[in-house]
């Protein structure tokens, strides 16, 4: 059996939010952040609104529900350039629920994905419609989730 390929992914993180007190109580600080990746521009990064953040700011719950979108859309478009499947464009409108627990944490219960896609051909849109099935099989963040993610796919010529 062939050995498995490994990936490693650095990023960093600075928080950009002591307002001078530190934390030295939970109103004191800002949850701004920078994340940051070599040779790339850095992401303003902040809590939820409801966890007192910035709402100009990418918080992670967004990224989160971002990176299942855009891993899905990436394999969706490989699959499709394989299949001779011309896309000429993609959209998607993602929707994540996240449950708070009694104990002030909480998880994601469900991302979906609703992928408006347009094809060149009415011949091949239902054959680009189950694409998006194997994308998902094939996306490495939907395989590291523990809760559901699910996709309803538009296709359409255009």
């Amino acid at each position: 059996m062939p050995m498995p390929r490994l990936h490693q992914y650095t990023t960093s993180i600075r928080w950009t939010g002591n307002t001078g007190q530190g934390t030295s109580s939970y109103r004191t600080y800002e949850r701004a952040h920078e994340i940051h990746v070599q040779g790339k521009p850095p992401i303003p990064g902040s809590s939820d609104p409801a966890f007192r953040g910035d709402p100009a700011r990418y918080n992670p719950e967004e990224m989160l529900v971002a990176a299942l979108s855009s891993c899905h859309m990436l394999w969706y478009l490989h699959l499709c350039a394989e299949a001779g499947v011309v896309v000429t464009a993609y959209e998607d409108h993602a929707q994540g629920t996240m449950e708070e627990s009694g104990a002030g944490g909480g998880r994601f219960v469900n991302v979906t994905l609703r992928p408006r896609v347009s094809v060149t051909q009415a011949s091949a849109v239902e054959h680009a419609r189950t694409l998006h099935d194997r994308a998902h099989q094939l996306c490495f963040i939907a395989n590291s989730v523990n809760f559901s993610v699910v996709h309803e796919p538009v296709v359409e010529t255009g």
